[in-house]
């Protein structure tokens, strides 16, 4: 440690150089080179080219104790010279490349051909048009001017396809620049310290050069490359990079080699800025990657880069350790394919489609035999070859007709729909310190049934003070006089403090006059700094005194020690270690303490019960933290062996016992009242005493008194979930979880132990949905195995927030119930927008279909059922799903997992409400011309002009539908619709806006939209029978639900489609088709061994002379399950293949399954 003093004359040196402005003695190249080796190799390389650290710092033209003098001429320079900090993102898709991945949409590729050939038709006029010989349908004289008007409906069509293709490629092009915004913010919010003309500061990441001085610490994730130059235990992850997944301890003589993008696991110290951006390792990584990382990134959505593609893609390149890529694959789909809501999106998406299809097939078929039936058997017409291209121009109309059934019937709103209201919860949430890096986290909160929350800064304020202390034999309720304590104890005392911790430590004067003063750095060192101004001493001589360089050992604090401990070399030559740490631990290695007079006198074992009795517990039922500040000597010879852990750590003399008050931040228990109305269990698990943690969680509102509830600790939770062997064991964890509110002193292995077993906990009937709260590096696993890991923005170490899922900017538990209330709120607008889509899907596809097959031809042309595709789609899809969440959404429980997207109470609503469209629709269609006194628009022939007729029933259909969209702001059968309708502009703006384009429409739309202009008076029918939808929707929410059984089955058969793929196959990622058919072996095995299986359950129950009926009853229950699940082949399959994946799951399986799967 002597050298340091020579870096000053390094230092003015450098300063004398650098005015020379001659060049760095390295260059880019060769510093690059160096940072490739690893450990013996490179310290070998240092000494051969270098000399030593000392030597290249001087080379770089810096002081490893003052740093870079931080003049901007020099920063310039250096980054001109070695490059930014900066890993350029890649470039986003063009508007055009996001227009042609719309394109590929199957429904608008068959519209395009549709619109292609129909407008080829139109401009070829076939030598037999006008031959009297063909087809009769076309009867009625046409006009030349109407003839050239065939192009139109095709030329529409494809306008409405370029429309939707903007309106999707706008749609995914503004949610890219959002996400680009996002991540920007992320990185800017990212800052590392330096030091900078002898002075720490907090710079963002992108600012450092190479030549910095970084300062490293514990749960830092290294934003670039560097040499260790001086520091204490540190330890590093470096599995992101070598895929290893043990620690490396560094060091200025075996491995100074710290490289960007690998966590500090332990430790802290300094290391100089070797390479920078793309020169560093992460940054070379991601040059060599090129595609391979962008790819990687965008379907990770990793809001740090450079973690992100260094993880995932590093493995393939060194795959000796092939496991851990796996893992990581692994974990990394878990999170992709995890939501709820898209798995019974995709369901129920698929479901319609299929319908639609058979739907329009049918429409064609039927078209096609009518029209060729009456024209050449019933009409015993020839077929003439000039009339050929007539026909033909007939089977078009026909297609066409067909295509808009199948257009109409696939709500291609819904993916839009999703995405615009996660898009737009993203982004109010944001607005609620909720930062989402993950879009359907957002979502999947909304189900949450669990809360694994911890203590310290979450439910707490994380400003710590001193509100006891155990000094001199005595218990101080609160902080003691100066004057009251021994001159040597006090000494003693100050020193343990000010050096035993870390000097990043501090407190600050306050911003304002007459705020508290600020804590900077560990929250718990903070408080006991403060106990030291509070008893009107200083801790900055001690520090200045004994600066970081001359500390001789550091163990730093980790979750195994509990403790952490300096040793100084004392002017004789010998050694004292201060320690400090949970009182519980660092008493048991007390054998001696202080007495009033300063004097160290024997502590024995029952002193030391005495004391927790007297003393620790009941300042932890109190609600306080206590801390154990000790010292021990140590003799200059033989020096001690620093590596045994256990002896140094032993023999201790106690100073003092403090009780920290960490104050439960006031707004938190009754956003935990929320939590637990709208049914989701809260718990806490600290690594502080349980008293402490049983104290705290009283005054949340965790814990009621006279409840029924655990509170256990670590080890003794570990006790019980454990069998003999030592494994854990999903029954003990069942048999304990439900009732635990509490986990004290609980180590990061036990939090991920106990997400995951609530996680694939089989307790309840609907599988939990978990969400994590964590800060610590530690916590990284079980935010990762949590369905929404939630990390600190504030105290979050970034590895923690890379782990996690939202990041709360404000680190309060109450942001985590606005979490809930948008999660639901984007569940509850996308049922909202299913339930007014569907209404009209279905009557729209019947309209279509029976209209085609009774008049021939469609009632709503293929245009105006474009434009209601697009009010329904685009507009509704905006209206409904940017409804703001109420409070109200927190007054029920969570739907869960397997609960169908359209309830019973929706679906009573969707066909409700077709009932009463279609009854209008038809008297239109067809006493309409006798109500209206207007000519009859049924049986017009091709190309004639469009009919007041069929424009009213256009009209009244669109007007039906602006009101029932109305109707849809509310799912569960509420009787206000209006409820809150003007808190939602955009809502109102679109309706609105709707109904001034419909009017633009019918007067002006001529031709291409196939409508002629109304009378005032027909309008205001078309409006009164929309309103009718207003008063209709009242009389459907007077029927009770209750009583309509048979809507139970249609709710049920979603359930049954609708338990998302992914939960079923968790562990089977991607179903590919060779497996696939292998599946359908196994089934057909599975059903004999049904089969069999029943069959002798005849056969006992004949033997056995038992109630023979009951077996056939059951028999022929099974049976009549199996015709339901005959067409829900896909769920049935996987749900099958995983019973039979687990061995130990056969038995009951082919006893169970029979049951519900049903018989072939």
């Amino acid at each position: 440690m002597g050298d340091m003093t020579n870096s000053d004359f390094y230092s003015k040196n450098q300063r004398n150089e650098s005015s020379h402005g001659g060049e760095f003695g390295c260059t880019m190249e060769e510093l690059r080179s160096l940072m490739e080796l690893r450990g013996t190799e490179a310290v070998v390389k240092i000494k051969e080219t270098y000399g030593d650290t000392e030597a290249i710092c001087r080379r770089l033209k810096t002081s490893p104790v003052e740093g870079l003098p931080g003049t901007t001429p020099d920063l310039e320079k250096r980054k001109q010279i070695f490059g930014q900090n900066f890993i350029p993102p890649k470039k986003p898709k063009t508007f055009l490349q996001l227009v042609w991945e719309a394109l590929q949409d199957v429904t608008l590729i068959i519209l395009e051909i549709a619109a292609i050939i129909s407008l080829g038709l139109s401009f070829y006029h076939p030598p037999g048009e006008n031959n009297e010989g063909c087809a009769t349908a076309q009867g009625g004289a046409e006009d030349e001017g109407e003839a050239e008007a065939g192009w139109i409906e095709g030329a529409a069509i494809l306008l409405s396809v370029i429309c939707v293709v903007l309106v999707t490629a706008f749609n995914d092009w503004s949610k890219e620049k959002q996400f680009r915004g996002l991540q920007s913010r992320i990185e800017q919010e990212q800052k590392f310290t330096v030091v900078r003309a002898g002075q720490v500061v907090q710079i963002p990441v992108a600012e450092i050069v190479v030549g910095d001085i970084a300062q490293i610490k514990y749960g830092d994730l290294l934003p670039a490359d560097g040499l260790f130059i001086q520091g204490n235990d540190l330890k590093i992850d470096e599995s992101s990079l070598t895929g290893e997944s043990d620690q490396v301890r560094k060091s200025v003589d075996k491995d100074p080699m710290l490289l960007s993008g690998t966590h500090v696991m332990e430790g802290s110290g300094r290391m100089v800025v070797t390479a920078v951006g793309v020169n560093s390792q992460t940054g070379i990584i991601f040059t060599l990657l090129g595609a391979g990382g962008e790819e990687e990134e965008k379907k990770d959505k990793k809001a740090k880069q450079q973690d992100g593609a260094a993880a995932m893609e590093m493995q393939p390149l060194k795959s000796a350790e092939g496991g851990d890529a796996d893992d990581k694959k692994k974990a990394n789909m878990h999170k992709k394919e995890k939501s709820v809501l898209q798995g019974k999106l995709t369901k129920l998406a698929v479901q319609i489609g299929k319908a639609g299809l058979v739907m329009s097939a049918i429409t064609v078929i039927i078209l096609v035999l009518y029209f060729t039936v009456d024209t050449f058997v019933v009409n015993k017409k020839p077929w003439l070859p000039e009339c050929t291209p007539v026909y033909v121009q007939y089977f078009v109309k026909f297609f066409i007709i067909g295509v808009t059934v199948l257009v109409v019937a696939v709500p291609e709103g819904l993916p839009l729909a999703v995405t615009i209201s996660l898009a737009y919860s993203v982004k109010k949430m944001m607005k609620d310190n909720n930062l989402v890096r993950h879009l359907d986290a957002c979502e999947t909160m909304g189900n949450a049934t669990a809360i694994c929350s911890d203590k310290t800064g979450t439910l707490t304020t994380n400003r710590m003070t001193v509100v006891q202390a155990y000094v001199g034999d005595v218990h101080y309720r609160e902080v003691p006089d100066p004057s009251s304590i021994n001159a040597k104890t006090m000494e003693l005392l100050v020193n343990a403090i000010a050096i035993n911790s870390a000097y990043t430590t501090k407190i600050l004067s306050p911003e304002k006059e007459g705020a508290l003063p600020r804590q900077v750095g560990n929250k718990t060192e903070c408080g006991l700094l403060g106990f030291v101004l509070d008893l009107k001493q200083n801790y900055e001589p001690v520090r200045s005194q004994m600066p970081e360089e001359k500390l001789y050992k550091v163990y730093t604090f980790n979750s195994v020690r509990k403790s952490m401990s300096t040793v100084i070399k004392m002017p004789d030559e010998s050694f004292r270690m201060y320690s400090k740490g949970a009182s519980e631990i660092v008493l048991k290695k007390c054998c001696k303490i202080l007495s009033g007079a300063g004097e160290p006198r024997v502590f024995r074992p029952r002193d030391r019960d005495e004391m927790v009795k007297k003393v620790i517990e009941p300042m932890a039922c109190d609600g306080l933290r206590t801390i154990c500040v000790a010292y021990r000597d140590f003799p200059s010879n033989p020096e001690p062996d620093w590596d045994n852990e256990n002896d140094i750590l032993s023999d201790l003399t106690c100073i003092c016992v403090v009780g920290i008050e960490d104050p439960v931040r006031p707004e938190v228990p009754e956003a935990i009242r929320k939590c637990q109305r709208a049914g989701i269990t809260v718990r806490m698990v600290t690594g502080d005493n349980i008293n402490t943690a049983r104290a705290i969680a009283i005054k949340c509102g965790i814990i009621h008194p006279g409840e029924d509830f655990l509170c256990l600790e670590g080890k003794e939770f570990n006790r019980r979930i454990r069998n003999e062997k030592g494994e854990i064991e999903q029954e003990r964890i069942d048999k304990i979880w439900p009732k635990l509110r509490v986990l004290a002193r609980s180590s990061p292995t036990d939090k991920h132990t106990l997400v995951k077993g609530i996680i694939d906990s089989t307790h309840t009937e609907q599988r939990q949905v978990v969400a994590v709260t964590g800060d610590g590096t530690n916590d990284g696993p079980a935010l990762k195995k949590a369905d929404v890991g939630f990390a600190m923005g504030i105290a979050g170490t970034d590895v923690a927030k890379e782990a996690s899922d939202i990041i709360l900017t404000d680190d309060n538990f109450s942001s985590i119930v606005k979490a809930v209330m948008w999660g639901r709120n984007v569940y509850d607008s996308i049922s909202k927008f299913l339930q007014f889509q569907l209404t009209v899907n279905v009557v729209a596809v019947i309209v279509a279909f029976t209209g085609a097959c009774i008049t021939q031809d469609s009632p709503l042309k293929a245009v105006q059922m474009l434009w209601v595709n697009l009010i329904m789609d685009t507009f509704a899809s905006l209206a409904l799903a940017t409804e703001p969440p109420t409070e109200t959404l927190l007054l029920r429980k969570p739907y869960g997992r397997n609960k169908p997207l359209i309830s019973r109470t929706m679906m009573k609503n969707i066909l409700g409400h077709a009932v009463y469209q279609l009854t209008l629709i038809f008297t239109l269609l067809f006493v309409g011309e006798k109500m209206f006194q207007i000519d009859s628009g049924r049986n017009a022939p091709l190309h004639s002009p469009p009919s007041e007729h069929y424009t009213i029933i256009f009209n009244t259909f669109v007007m039906m539908q602006l009101f029932n969209e109305i109707n849809a702001r509310k799912i569960h059968g509420e009787r206000n619709v209006f409820d809150g309708i003007f808190r939602n502009p955009i809502f109102c703006t679109i309706v609105l806006g709707t109904f001034a384009i419909q009017i633009v429409i019918v007067q002006f739309g001529g031709k291409p939209f196939s409508c002629s202009p109304l009378q005032l008076d027909q309008w205001m029918w078309c409006i009164f029978i929309g309103l009718g939808e207003l008063v209709w929707g009242q009389v459907i929410a007077t029927i009770p639900t209750s009583r309509l059984k048979f809507l139970k089955e249609a709710g049920r058969l979603t359930q049954k489609e609708e338990i998302p793929e992914e939960e079923l196959n968790e562990d089977v990622e991607e179903i590919d088709h060779a497996e696939r058919e292998l599946r359908r072996g196994q089934i057909l095995w599975f059903r004999g061994l049904n089969r069999i299986q029943t069959q002798i359950e005849v056969v006992n129950t004949f033997k056995s002379g038992a109630s023979f009926q009951g077996a056939l009853r059951r028999q022929s229950s099974v049976t009549s399950q199996s015709q339901d699940v005959a067409n829900l082949s896909s769920p049935s399959r996987v749900s099958l293949s995983n019973a039979l994946s687990s061995p130990t799951s056969l038995p009951p399986a082919a006893a169970g399954h029979p049951r519900r799967e049903g018989l072939p």
